[in-house]
């Protein structure tokens, strides 16, 4: 079974279209289909059966799932544990990050870690956090840099490197100008938050539930951070957000910071990766680095000083 096949059929049951993985896997989708009855060929078992939802998986197609996952872990350990021996640390390390976090956070962290590391490159994307894990357990990214929204399995190792304060941000000349609102009062104010299943709604969500609150009711849904500081500037609400993700508009006055009340008033930034037996010592080194030396951004220059190329 070769892992061309095997990287390819693993996106097909991620999928179950052979078109969304043949985009995944940058393949026109006649070639997926090919590399399919190929395996299914040497294997002499039907993988795939079509249904009204697309392609669902057979009960061989189950059980080659985690044999060609582990299969294609070990390959890419045996190559990494081959080239460790060489003792280079030259390498690149593709990252993955949270809009917020990359523009804020990982700028200058990045420039100091290459300054010491000159021979360590690495490739920086942009997506949201269920974007950022697919791209992980797909072998696509190296880590991922996100706040943590718990739920990994045993394939993934997390590690918190910094807590970033949760803050509430309102309009200017309302209520809160002279006065910090509790709890109670916060539960009956329209708030403006991201979409359900974005780990900035899900904060939002948890933190009123740490409070033994319901969440208040929304106003809007916005599809970023950046949007909500906008909305709320413009008088349709206020937000409950990581510091970071508004710290330029609170800087320039657009917006009033406000203590959140709650019990909950960080969040832990985190960065995953996959486990391995033996971790490429590029990464090794920058997973070693984040861990000592991710300093939090001061809430006095939260704006990031070096220029990173960014890739979306």
């Amino acid at each position: 079974m070769h892992p061309r096949l095997l990287r390819t059929f693993l996106a097909v049951a991620r999928n179950r279209s052979f078109t969304r993985a043949a985009e995944e896997v940058h393949l026109a989708q006649s070639s997926v289909s090919d590399q399919m009855q190929i395996l299914e060929a040497e294997l002499g078992a039907e993988l795939f059966v079509r249904s009204r939802q697309g392609l669902d998986l057979t009960q061989a197609g189950n059980a080659l799932v985690s044999y060609a996952e582990e299969i294609l872990l070990l390959a890419d350990e045996a190559r990494v544990a081959i080239a460790a021996t060489g003792g280079s640390e030259k390498g690149t390390v593709t990252i993955g990050a949270l809009e917020t976090i990359a523009s804020a956070r990982l700028p200058k962290w990045l420039a100091d870690f290459q300054a010491t590391h000159s021979d360590i490159g690495f490739r920086l994307k942009i997506a949201g956090t269920g974007e950022l894990m697919r791209k992980l357990e797909a072998g696509e990214l190296d880590v991922v840099f996100c706040f943590d929204g718990g739920g990994l399995d045993e394939r993934f190792v997390k590690r918190a490197v910094a807590r970033e304060a949760l803050v509430l941000v309102a309009p200017k000349g309302g209520a809160f100008d002279a006065r910090q609102p509790d709890l109670a009062e916060l539960a009956t104010i329209d708030f403006l938050a991201t979409e359900v299943g974005c780990v900035y709604r899900a904060l939002f969500d948890r933190a009123f539930a740490d409070a033994g609150l319901a969440p208040p009711r929304l106003a809007a849904e916005a599809g970023s951070i950046g949007a909500i500081a906008r909305l709320v500037a413009a008088g349709a609400g206020v937000g409950l957000v990581p510091r970071l993700g508004v710290a330029d508009a609170i800087d320039r006055g657009e917006i009033n910071e406000l203590r959140w009340p709650g019990p909950s008033q960080t969040v832990p930034l985190v960065m995953i990766w996959r486990r391995r037996r033996v971790q490429p010592p590029p990464l090794k080194l920058l997973l070693a680095a984040a861990s000592e030396g991710f300093a939090p951004v001061k809430s006095t220059d939260a704006r990031p000083r070096h220029a990173v190329q960014f890739q979306s």
